[in-house]
């Protein structure tokens, strides 16, 4: 099959039902696959995915090299212009920062997102998951995505940012208006609704963080402020950089514990597997990263001449990183379209890799290792209510809109 007999609409219903054989199909190609809408060549094979996203010469963002002219004309192309706000906590985040800046705010973050530090969390997450799941238990039918994964990951987060309660079910909808605005097809619409949800996430912050001065308390907020008065960062960075912990892992682990459910339902064997052995949580949520990337789609520029899968590229291409194509490669998994709790080594690129390294996985995944382990403990049967779900159409996201199960307690 050459390039022009495949159909990659990432957009499309079919697209979002089952964008597997499409992928293999890419991988499939001599060279990587040029995808003009968002003008970037394709990298589906784990190799390729992996040498561009550990190479510090491939960056997020090319503004440092561009002038000021350069870099407002680059802006209008994809749409992210007028944006005061968007332009001041989104789009100069530690995520689009590279070099220096990249390197001081991430030291910041790793200082207090410690492996430690989680781990103190499991006690929390617990109760507060036993809390939603004894709310449902009676109902006999609901929806996993709706009615509780969506409640979960900005509770976490909020807490552990030191959000009160009562405001976190808000950040969920300003990540989400945010975060809708990255991937392809964003409308003025959807501009305007991330630059409105952003302005008000700032507001909501700079509240807080007047709080937070005047009674700080053993939150992450409060442990950042003091790196703000050491001239770590600044103000500007200390918002952007709480934002982006809120965004970052809130979408992609909802997603994460919908395709997760979704992946033990179609495997029945392999639930029971788990249920028979609990011990096995922690390869199965690795498993479930790794059969369904939450966040399927990166993107790298690179910043001098190079050859990739192949093919030689000048400096300024840009490449995107399917990390939900190389999780299913092939020449690095054995039967990788079969869903298997036990694999092991699972050496999946789910959580990215190199210097953009997912901050937040051992958060997501010690939520998901609690979540699963309490489903099974509190219910003898989980099935699916209805027909198949429907996923979410796009590039960037991979998980189901809504997930009705029914369950039988224990």
């Amino acid at each position: 099959m050459t390039s022009e007999q495949i159909i990659f609409d990432p957009r499309s219903a079919e697209f979002a039902a089952d964008p597997y054989p499409v992928y293999a199909a890419l991988r499939q190609l001599e060279t990587p696959y040029y995808y003009e809408d968002v003008d970037s060549w394709m990298l589906t094979k784990m190799a390729d995915v992996e040498a561009v996203a550990s190479d510090r010469s491939m960056v997020r963002s090319l503004d440092d090299q561009l002038s000021e002219a350069e870099r407002k004309a680059a802006q209008r192309k994809i749409n992210w212009h007028e944006m005061p706000f968007h332009e001041r906590f989104v789009q100069t985040n530690l995520l689009e920062s590279e070099g220096a800046v990249h390197h001081r705010l991430r030291t910041v973050v790793f200082r207090e997102f410690t492996k430690s530090m989680i781990a103190r969390q499991r006690e929390a997450i617990q109760s507060f998951v036993d809390g939603k799941l004894e709310a449902l238990t009676d109902l006999g039918e609901f929806d996993f995505i709706e009615d509780f994964a969506a409640h979960v990951p900005g509770h976490i987060i909020g807490r552990l940012l030191g959000v009160p309660d009562e405001h976190c079910p808000q950040l969920r909808i300003w990540s989400e208006n945010v975060v809708r605005f990255f991937d392809i097809g964003r409308d003025d619409t959807d501009k305007a609704i991330a630059e409105q949800a952003t302005k008000e996430f700032y507001l909501f912050l700079m509240d807080l963080v007047a709080e937070r001065r005047k009674n700080p308390q053993e939150d992450l907020l409060s442990q950042m402020m003091l790196h703000r008065e050491a001239g770590r960062l600044s103000e500007d960075e200390l918002i952007a950089t709480a934002m982006l912990i809120l965004m970052a892992g809130h979408g992609s682990t909802i997603d994460v514990l919908g395709s997760g459910m979704h992946a033990l339902l179609r495997f029945p064997g392999q639930h029971q597997k788990l249920r028979a052995d609990p011990a096995l949580v922690g390869t199965a949520v690795q498993e479930m990263f790794r059969y369904e990337a939450p966040l399927p789609y990166f993107h790298r520029f690179a910043t001098k001449d190079c050859e990739i899968g192949g093919r030689s590229f000048k400096a300024g291409t840009r490449f995107g990183l399917l990390y939900g194509a190389a999780n299913r490669d092939p020449a690095r998994f054995e039967l990788p379209d079969m869903f298997d709790i036990t694999r092991s080594p699972n050496r999946h690129i789910a959580f990215g890799k190199g210097a953009h390294l997912c901050l937040g996985n051992h958060l997501a995944a010690l939520d998901m290792d609690v979540i699963f382990s309490t489903l099974n403990q509190r219910f003898a049967k989980i099935e699916l209510a209805g027909g198949p779900p429907e996923y979410k159409r796009g590039l960037s996201v991979r998980g189901p809109k809504s997930l009705r199960i029914a369950v039988t307690p224990v």
